[in-house]
């Protein structure tokens, strides 16, 4: 391993996994599980152990975007891994592509995006809001993510560069769609995610009066599957329906 790599740390405890993301450093961790020497890891690489002073192992990993999703701090509820991966399969993203992103929130989309993407800006009008995401962006190691703090609505207008996909989760997305022509690559991809049928229904209406192609609105059901010694079925502890998403081709 190197200084300043991001690493993930991972135990066993009481039959529960522990994980803690971090970086190796000349500086020590602490955790309930005691302190780690954190240049120790100069010398190890991917899938080796640790020990803390407590005698906890712990294995060494490096963190991928679903570990980072569930150690982000939270402004509230980020859209979900099963419609993130709707957005990448149905536009394509790739290594190329600069992405516009409205709606910041925790960052977490902004953050699958760039882990792919050759850059994203991404806009975020609550201040505090920009502050979590941009901490959390630095913790995955992107320096391709740039977070701005401003209203897309008036934001958008002021753009003077082109977008390969922009994608909006705000409120305001129909009020926008005006002005994605202007802003978006010919080929290029928009995509929306909201909660409720009424707002995706104004977004189709805004994306009516406009040249777009191949336009769809698509839901993602997701259901995870219980095991037990009675049998086996639809897990009935998590509702699979999170919002729906709108993509549109120029």
């Amino acid at each position: 391993m190197k200084l300043g790599e991001i690493v993930l740390l991972k135990t066993s405890h009481k039959g529960k996994i522990r994980e803690f993301i971090t970086s190796v450093s000349d500086e020590k961790f602490h955790s309930d599980f005691g302190m780690i020497e954190m240049s120790e890891l100069l010398e190890k690489n991917e899938g080796d152990t640790v020990e803390s002073h407590m005698g906890q192992t712990f294995v060494i990993q490096l963190p991928r975007m679903p570990d980072f999703f569930r150690h982000a701090k939270r402004t509230g509820t980020p859209i979900m891994p099963k419609d993130i991966g709707m957005i990448l399969g149905y536009t394509g993203l790739n290594k190329n592509d600069t992405v516009l992103d409205a709606g910041t929130g925790s960052g977490i989309l902004a953050m699958y995006l760039g882990s792919i993407a050759k850059r994203v800006l991404s806009f975020e009008v609550r201040d505090d809001f920009a502050e979590v995401a941009r901490e959390n962006i630095r913790r995955a190691g992107l320096d391709n993510v740039e977070v701005r703090c401003g209203n897309i609505v008036d934001e958008v207008k002021e753009l003077d560069e082109k977008f390969d996909i922009v994608t909006l989760d705000t409120i305001d997305s129909a009020t926008i769609v005006p002005y994605i022509p202007s802003i978006l690559n010919p080929g290029g991809f928009l995509v929306t995610y909201s909660p409720f049928l009424e707002q995706t229904a104004q977004i189709r209406k805004a994306i009516a009066e406009i040249d777009f192609f191949e336009v769809r609105t698509i839901e993602c059901i997701e259901r995870a599957m219980s095991f037990s010694d009675r049998g086996t079925r639809p897990s009935t502890s998590r509702v699979g329906h999170t919002g729906y998403i709108t993509i549109a081709r120029l």
